[in-house]
Parts: structure tokens; sequence; C-alpha cells
């Protein structure tokens, strides 16, 4: 058996349920489709399935394996269909990971409008904050919002967001509002993002650079969360205006040493790998997204 058969037939035991229950979808015997999937784990070495008599589950990987079958039976079968018909509907899986903020707010309704275009696309997003392995964990495309430095991956520009200092009027009551960078040095907190720098680049009003870090009142992996703290009161954030903008026009943050902040804006990115294929479909969703993105309208605010 080919190996191309061996991953179908894997996928069809994951998905049917059960090894019965593939070869009834395969019309063949049951005692045939489990001896390929033995074959098929003895080649590998591992262990794909967990099996039982009421249930099967996927190993790690099993679950990783899964995962790449998928992604090559639907690039064979695009690469194939589109020999026949460059225009042929999109169809297959994209397997796409985000951060949480930007996939919630901005990202969640450029993919439904691109779904409700392209209704065969099926796809298997992760909202996470760390940064993945693509290769490992079987990423089509990641969303990245970042100096990028990772050169073993192609990115491409989506757009960007500006970044602002922020705090509340209630916190500005009590503890002043900075019109230097010095002024963050005496009474003040900040909410840190625990994924990024501790000091924040500001310009000095001698105009020298300073690396300014300030105590931390908390802590968190979430821009969402930290947005929240800050709009009641709890310190300064340092965060992208897709983030805070809506709080900006609200009036319940306002943005600070605009002039002085030297990292302004942060790209947003499609990466994917270098060793990867790119399929038609996940091609076309780039094009879609820089498109969708070019303008971003929904995160623009006012400047201080």
């Amino acid at each position: 058996m080919s190996q191309l058969e061996e991953m179908q037939t894997f996928v069809r035991i994951v998905e049917a349920g059960s090894i019965t229950r593939a070869a009834e979808q395969m019309n063949t015997v049951k005692s045939a489709i489990s001896k390929r999937l033995t074959d098929l784990e003895k080649r590998l070495g591992v262990s794909l399935l967990k099996r039982t008599t009421r249930k099967q589950t996927l190993t790690d990987a099993g679950q990783n394996y899964y995962q790449h079958c998928v992604r090559i039976l639907d690039d064979i079968f695009e690469i194939e269909t589109a020999l026949g018909d460059e225009h042929t509907a999109l169809a297959g899986r994209i397997r796409l990971a985000a951060p949480i903020t930007f996939g919630l707010m901005h990202l969640s309704p450029a993919l439904r409008a691109f779904n409700q275009a392209n209704p065969d696309i099926i796809f298997d997003i992760e909202f996470n904050d760390r940064q993945q392995d693509l290769v490992a964990e079987g990423v089509d495309l990641a969303i990245r919002v970042s100096n990028l430095s990772d050169s073993s991956l192609i990115a491409r520009k989506l757009s960007t967001t500006r970044l602002l200092i922020c705090g509340s009027p209630d916190y500005f009551a009590r503890n002043g509002r900075p019109e230097q960078a010095e002024d963050l040095l005496y009474g003040h907190v900040k909410l840190q993002y625990s994924n990024v720098t501790n000091s924040w680049p500001l310009r000095g009003h001698q105009g020298d650079q300073l690396s300014i870090n300030i105590p931390a009142a908390l802590t968190a992996n979430n821009g969402q969360y930290l947005l929240d703290a800050a709009v009641e009161g709890k310190g300064l954030i340092l965060s992208p205006d897709f983030i805070c903008a809506n709080a900006i026009r609200a009036g319940t943050l306002i943005p600070v040493l605009v002039d002085q902040l030297l990292q302004k804006e942060i790209g947003v990115y499609a990466v994917y790998p270098q060793t990867r294929y790119l399929s038609r479909r996940v091609r076309l969703l780039i094009d879609y997204l820089r498109d969708y993105f070019a303008e971003r309208p929904d995160w623009q605010c006012p400047q201080d």
C-alpha cells in the first residue's frame, strides 16, 4: 500500500470514529482496515490511536499525523482540481493560528466574510498568544502582530497598528497626567503584557533616548484583560490601537506622550513556513486579508 493510501485510510478511521465504521465507508472488511492501521503504526514506529472496546482516541503523535495528513490530502485534491480549472471554487481545510484579541476583534469578521464567499473552505483556527512552531504544529498560516525576526518564515504584511500609552481619566486624576517621559518615573504604574519587553522606549525632554521601566501593578498575557484593567484605573498600558481605539473614542482611555514614544508602529503579518507548499486557497486568503485590512478603519483612533 502506498503512503498516500495509508494517509487516506488513517484519516477515514479518525473521522469515521471507529475502524468498523471506516471499513463500512470504504466498502471493505474490518480486518483489512485494522491491518492497515497496524502496518502504518509499525512503519512509523509510534502508536497513533488508543483503542478500547468502546472508543478510540488519538495519541499526541496521532493528532499531529492526522493534521498533516488532512492538509496533504487537501493540497493534492486542490492541485489536481486546479489543473483542470483554475477558476474552480475554493475548497479544503485551512489551519490558522492567530493572537487572541486581534483574532476575535478583527480577524473573525474577515474570516466570516471570506467563508461566506467560499463556503467549501473549512477553517481550523487556534486563537493563542504564544508564538507557535508552524511546521511542528501543522499550521498553514499564522497572523502575527510583531516586529518579525524569524528568518525561517515568509511574511506578507497585511497592515500596521499604532502603539499608544494610555490611562483612564480617573487614573490621571489620582496620579497626574505625564507631560514628559521622565514624569513616568514619579508615582506611575503600568499594566504589563507578559510576552513583551518590560521597558518603554521614549524620548526625553532634552531629546535623549530613554528606556523607561516603571513598576508593574499587574502582568497578564492578554491585551483585552489589560485594557479592561486600564479602563478601571489600575495603571497605564502600552497598547496597539487595534485594542484600545474604541476606549479612546469613548473617552474611557486617554493617550499620552504620543510624540515621545519612539516605537510608534508594529506590523500585522500573515506568515507561513518557507518549506510549506502554499495552496491556492491560502494564497487567496492572504490576498483577501491584505485588501480587507488595507485601510484598517475599524482601529484608527484619535491622536493626542
